[in-house]
Parts: structure tokens; C-alpha cells; sequence
């Protein structure tokens, strides 16, 4: 009968440690000489990992170019309402989380869906008759971008298909690929104020298609989908039995002379995973709280998808229990007028960007109904000397340090992405440095026509 030998090696300054090996008559085999197996160190990255792939960040890190010294630079690059400082939270938003603080009573761990009190309180906030909501239809999750990763990890499968907007957020595509899920990318018309091109979307979808990601509004386009519009959208997710992931991480941030609405509430067959957050509304990207509102009224997820995402949500324990203690004191005592406030800074900085940005030969800005983006369109035939979008914005940001996102990280070249988060005076410098340089740059038919001629 084999037996197991237990010795306790140790020495000097060193812990004590247990070797155990196996002991058989007449065969003993020592530590480390395990039989057929040759010690030598193979550590590797994993598989997912080197699927994880970030194409803003793959585009701007490859951009090694120094900004103009003699120019104060400004960047219109990031998606952060707080970057500039002249976009702060709402006094009853810090006030909250402070008294949570010290009440000391939030401390510890939450369960890893939320406290029963923040998801009640955030059922609650969403709750309408078109889309009733209870507690156990929320899921929370550290930030939006939790959010939409739980939610396609419990809708597809490796070797499935999503349906992804082009232009859209570059987050679906990375945590889609990593996954081992297929990107499908459906157009956006921005001759249509990027709605959706409901033809191509359709043709995109086949027997692998586990969902359909709706982005409304938009980032990058600064669009917000009619109740039309949203209504054909469902049409097709209804014909084709596909789930929608929708991300509203925007949603009522929109400008006055529009309407918002939740896919959800137009929705009567069609199930669907809504995603949100504090991040842009509240002005606390920072703070990583998020949710999922489950939206299923013909029980068509059933129990199965309720299930998956408390299961998805144990690997981490949800998020920070300080923000969970004030949410419910922040959807409830947040003043309307600041919500107002935000968007009437954000409204008058579009329409300062677009007014500014129209007027500039070459360029083609598309206006915005909310969010906090605006897209530009680069007439590319009239600056023959750019290849493409991304060499276009770095030239503006070594000549007039002024930096853009070229929408090719956004699946969309010969455009760039304005964020207008930023002061009134810094949109209209930026404004006037873009316009600079397309004056020195644009060449108009003759000269273009000249330039073919001297090939």
C-alpha cells in the first residue's frame, strides 16, 4: 500500500515548509523530480489578454507627436466632464457620500448585486409604466462599463456574433474580442443625424447573433435617436428574436429642443439589458457606480439571465460601498436645476463648436442633440497632404496644439471626435486654432487639380 511521507523543511530566516511526496515500496520520488516532467519556468500571458485590445488607446499612444510649444494645449479628447474643473457635481452629491462616510455604517462588503436598499432606490428612479422596474431588476456594478461587460458576458457565447454601431464606443469591441465574441459593426447615417442604417443592421443578423447593442444617446456622435426611430429599431430586434444591450449611460442628457427615451418603454416583446451609471449625469465618472435594469416583460431571459448576471457579479463584490450607501440620497435629492444647468453649458458649447466648425472650408461637423460629443467630417480630397484622419489630427496637435480624436477609433475615418465639456473661451480658442490650420492647409479644386497635374 503506497503511503505519504510529510517532512517540514526550513532553515535560517525561512518559513517553515511542508513538503508531501508519495512513498511506495521500494520507490520513492523526490521533490521536484515528478516523472515525465522537466522543470523549467513557461510563464505566459493568457489567451485573453493578448485578445484584449483597446483601439483608442493602441491609436493615441502610437501618435508621437509634441504639441506646439509657444500654444497652451488644449484637449478636446476625453470623455471626463471633470478634466477642466468647470463642470463640478451638485453640492448634494458630495453632501451625501460624506454623511455615509461618517456614519461608518458602510464600511464592509456589500452583497455582490447592491445593497437591497441602493437597487430599490434605483428601481424606483427608472421606474415607469411603459417599463416597471422592482429591486431585484437592478443589478449593480462598478460603473457602466461593468455594466456592459457583465451584460455580454451573460448574453454571448465565444464564437457568437454582437451587432456593434459604427461609429461607437471602442469598449464593445474590446471586451467583445477578448471574449472570444465576434464584432459585427452596423452603420450609423450622418447624413440622417446618425441614425441607424435599419437595412444594413438587419442584414448583418444570422443564427450566431446573441444581441444587438444600442447606443442612445451617442457617444461619439453626440445623436439621440427619435421615439420613431427606436420604435423601428425594436421592429427589427422583435422580427429576428435578437436581445438588446442598450447603453444609456447618457440618458436624459439631452438638449432642451429634444426628447429622451429609454428604449425600454417603447418596448413590448423585445427584452432587453440597459445600462447606466452616475458617471456623466452626475458629473462623478470617477466615483464607478453603475447598474443593470433588467427589462424582460415576456419573461423571454426568464430565470436563466437573472441567475447568470448574480453569478457574473460574484467574481468581483460589486461596487464601492461609500457611493452604494449615497445612492439613494443622491437620485432623490439632487436639485433639478443642476441637471439643467449641465446641459444648458453643454447645449451652448455645441452650438458655439458647430457654428464655429460650419464655417471652416473642408470640414463637415454634424450637430448634436446631447451627450457631450460632437462628430467632424474631414473633406480628406481638399487636404491632400493627410493621408488619413489620424495624420490630420496630429498635425493640428503639433502645429496649433489643439488635440481631437481621429474617429478611427471609432471604426470611422475622415472624422474627428470634439468633446465639449470644456469653458466657453477654450471652445472658441480651439475653435479658432482649427480654423487656422485648415486656412493653411485646404486646398481648393484648382489646386488640388494642380497638385494631380504635377505627379
Amino acid at each position: 500500500m503506497d503511503s505519504y511521507l510529510i517532512q517540514v523543511n526550513g532553515r535560517g530566516d525561512h518559513a517553515p515548509v511542508l513538503d508531501v511526496h508519495l512513498k511506495s515500496p521500494g520507490n520513492t520520488i523526490s521533490p521536484g523530480k515528478a516523472k515525465g516532467r522537466k522543470p523549467r519556468w513557461a510563464v505566459r500571458a493568457s489567451e485573453m489578454s493578448k485578445k484584449t485590445f483597446n483601439p483608442v488607446r493602441a491609436i493615441v499612444d502610437s501618435m508621437k507627436v509634441e504639441p506646439n510649444p509657444k500654444k497652451a494645449m488644449i484637449s478636446l479628447s476625453l470623455g471626463d466632464p471633470t478634466v477642466f474643473g468647470n463642470l463640478p457635481t451638485n453640492d448634494e452629491v458630495t453632501r451625501a457620500v460624506k454623511e455615509v462616510l461618517d456614519s461608518g455604517q458602510c464600511n464592509g462588503y456589500a452583497p455582490s448585486v447592491g445593497y437591497q436598499s441602493c437597487r430599490e432606490a434605483v428601481a424606483a428612479y427608472y421606474n415607469c409604466p411603459g417599463a416597471p422596474l422592482q429591486a431585484q431588476d437592478v443589478i449593480l456594478t462598478s460603473g457602466c462599463s461593468q455594466a456592459i461587460e457583465l451584460a455580454l458576458a451573460v448574453l454571448a457565447n465565444p464564437g457568437q456574433n454582437i451587432l456593434v454601431p459604427r461609429p461607437g464606443f471602442s469598449l464593445y469591441k474590446t471586451l467583445a474580442l477578448s471574449m472570444g465574441i465576434e464584432v459585427k459593426l452596423y452603420n450609423l447615417l450622418p447624413e440622417k443625424s446618425w441614425e441607424i442604417d435599419l437595412e444594413h443592421l438587419e442584414s448583418l443578423v444570422d443564427e450566431k447573433t446573441a444581441c444587438l447593442i444600442v447606443n442612445n444617446p451617442s457617444n461619439p456622435c453626440g445623436s439621440v435617436f427619435s421615439k420613431s426611430h427606436l420604435q423601428e429599431i425594436l421592429a427589427v430586434a422583435s422580427r429576428q428574436c435578437v436581445p438588446i444591450l442598450a447603453d444609456e449611460i447618457y440618458g436624459d442628457m439631452v438638449f432642451a429642443d429634444c426628447k429622451y427615451e429609454p428604449i425600454a418603454s417603447l418596448s413590448t416583446n423585445v427584452p432587453i439589458l440597459s445600462c447606466g451609471g452616475l458617471a456623466k449625469r452626475w458629473l462623478v465618472p470617477g466615483w464607478r457606480m453603475g447598474w443593470i435594469l433588467i427589462h424582460d416583460r415576456r419573461d423571454i431571459f426568464g430565470n436563466e439571465i437573472r441567475d447568470g448576471l448574480v453569478r457574473l457579479s460574484q467574481r468581483i463584490l460589486g461596487p464601492c460601498t461609500l457611493v452604494q450607501g449615497a445612492l439613494e440620497r443622491i437620485l432623490r435629492r439632487t436639485p433639478p436645476e443642476f441637471y439643467q444647468n449641465t446641459l444648458s453649458i453643454l447645449k451652448s458649447n455645441a452650438d458655439l463648436c458647430y457654428a464655429a466648425l460650419s464655417a471652416i472650408p473642408g470640414l463637415q461637423p454634424v450637430r448634436p442633440a446631447g451627450a457631450m460629443y460632437l462628430m467632424v467630417g474631414i473633406e480628406m480630397e481638399h487636404f491632400p497632404e493627410f493621408e488619413n484622419d489620424v495624420e490630420f489630427t496630429e498635425r493640428l496637435i503639433s502645429e496649433q496644439s489643439v488635440f481631437c480624436l481621429p474617429a478611427t477609433c471609432f471604426e470611422y475615418p475622415n472624422f474627428f471626435r470634439v468633446v465639449i465639456t470644456v469653458s466657453e473661451e477654450m471652445i472658441l480658442e480651439a475653435c479658432s486654432r482649427i480654423q487656422e490650420f485648415c486656412e493653411m492647409h485646404y486646398q481648393g479644386a484648382e489646386g488640388t487639380q494642380d497638385m494631380e497635374c504635377d505627379k
